[in-house]
Protein backbone atom coordinates (compact mmCIF):
# COMPACT_ATOMS: atom_id res chain seq x y z
CA UNK A 1 0.00 0.00 0.00
CA UNK A 2 1.13 3.66 -1.21
CA UNK A 3 1.80 5.66 1.66
CA UNK A 4 -1.64 8.13 1.35
CA UNK A 5 -1.00 12.22 1.49
CA UNK A 6 -2.57 13.88 3.94
CA UNK A 7 -3.89 17.29 2.84
CA UNK A 8 -3.18 19.98 5.23
CA UNK A 9 -6.59 22.00 6.51
CA UNK A 10 -4.45 25.15 6.88
CA UNK A 11 -2.87 27.69 4.64
CA UNK A 12 -0.19 30.05 4.87
CA UNK A 13 -1.27 33.42 4.48
CA UNK A 14 0.54 36.74 4.60
CA UNK A 15 -1.83 40.11 5.64
CA UNK A 16 -0.43 43.56 4.41
CA UNK A 17 -1.13 47.36 5.46
CA UNK A 18 0.39 50.53 4.57
CA UNK A 19 0.23 52.21 7.68
CA UNK A 20 3.77 54.23 7.79
CA UNK A 21 3.10 56.13 10.51
CA UNK A 22 1.20 54.00 13.04
CA UNK A 23 2.39 52.98 16.23
CA UNK A 24 0.70 49.32 16.58
CA UNK A 25 -1.13 47.63 14.23
CA UNK A 26 -2.87 43.97 14.83
CA UNK A 27 -4.88 41.49 12.69
CA UNK A 28 -7.93 40.37 14.16
CA UNK A 29 -11.03 37.47 12.63
CA UNK A 30 -13.28 35.23 13.54
CA UNK A 31 -9.87 32.91 13.25
CA UNK A 32 -8.15 34.20 16.33
CA UNK A 33 -11.71 34.88 18.34
CA UNK A 34 -11.40 38.74 17.61
CA UNK A 35 -8.51 38.87 19.55
CA UNK A 36 -6.84 42.05 19.84
CA UNK A 37 -3.59 41.48 21.18
CA UNK A 38 -2.69 37.48 19.74
CA UNK A 39 -1.52 38.75 16.33
CA UNK A 40 0.41 42.18 16.08
CA UNK A 41 2.02 42.51 13.01
CA UNK A 42 5.44 44.21 12.37
CA UNK A 43 6.29 47.09 10.88
CA UNK A 44 9.28 46.57 8.02
CA UNK A 45 11.58 48.49 6.33
CA UNK A 46 9.40 50.29 4.24
CA UNK A 47 6.26 51.09 6.36
CA UNK A 48 4.46 48.31 5.87
CA UNK A 49 2.94 45.97 8.08
CA UNK A 50 2.98 42.30 8.11
CA UNK A 51 2.08 38.93 9.42
CA UNK A 52 1.98 35.26 8.09
CA UNK A 53 0.16 32.75 9.57
CA UNK A 54 -1.45 29.54 9.14
CA UNK A 55 -5.57 29.63 8.61
CA UNK A 56 -8.22 26.61 8.43
CA UNK A 57 -9.60 26.22 5.09
CA UNK A 58 -12.88 28.39 4.62
CA UNK A 59 -14.36 31.21 4.79
CA UNK A 60 -13.16 33.82 7.31
CA UNK A 61 -14.22 37.36 8.40
CA UNK A 62 -10.74 39.75 9.16
CA UNK A 63 -10.20 43.45 10.08
CA UNK A 64 -6.94 45.23 10.95
CA UNK A 65 -6.27 47.30 14.39
CA UNK A 66 -4.39 50.68 14.06
CA UNK A 67 -3.48 51.94 17.02
CA UNK A 68 -7.14 51.23 18.94
CA UNK A 69 -9.12 51.77 15.76
CA UNK A 70 -10.57 49.41 13.25
CA UNK A 71 -9.74 49.67 9.43
CA UNK A 72 -10.46 47.51 6.58
CA UNK A 73 -8.03 45.72 4.23
CA UNK A 74 -7.85 48.46 0.91
CA UNK A 75 -6.17 45.48 -0.68
CA UNK A 76 -9.53 42.84 -0.47
CA UNK A 77 -12.57 44.40 -1.74
CA UNK A 78 -14.46 41.25 -0.75
CA UNK A 79 -16.67 42.73 2.19
CA UNK A 80 -19.31 41.86 4.07
CA UNK A 81 -21.35 44.09 7.48
CA UNK A 82 -20.91 42.82 10.70
CA UNK A 83 -23.48 43.03 13.32
CA UNK A 84 -21.90 47.06 14.19
CA UNK A 85 -23.21 48.27 11.21
CA UNK A 86 -19.33 48.32 9.42
CA UNK A 87 -17.90 46.24 6.90
CA UNK A 88 -15.43 43.02 7.43
CA UNK A 89 -13.04 41.72 5.32
CA UNK A 90 -14.02 38.28 3.70
CA UNK A 91 -10.86 35.59 3.34
CA UNK A 92 -11.80 32.30 1.73
CA UNK A 93 -8.96 30.02 2.47
CA UNK A 94 -8.59 26.83 0.20
CA UNK A 95 -6.86 23.87 -0.50
CA UNK A 96 -3.74 24.70 -3.19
Amino acid sequence: MAPSKKKSKKQNKTFSLNADKATHVALVGDFNNWSQTSHPMKKNKNGVWEISMQINLGRHEYKFLVDGHWQGDPQNKQVCRNCFGTDNNILMVTQS
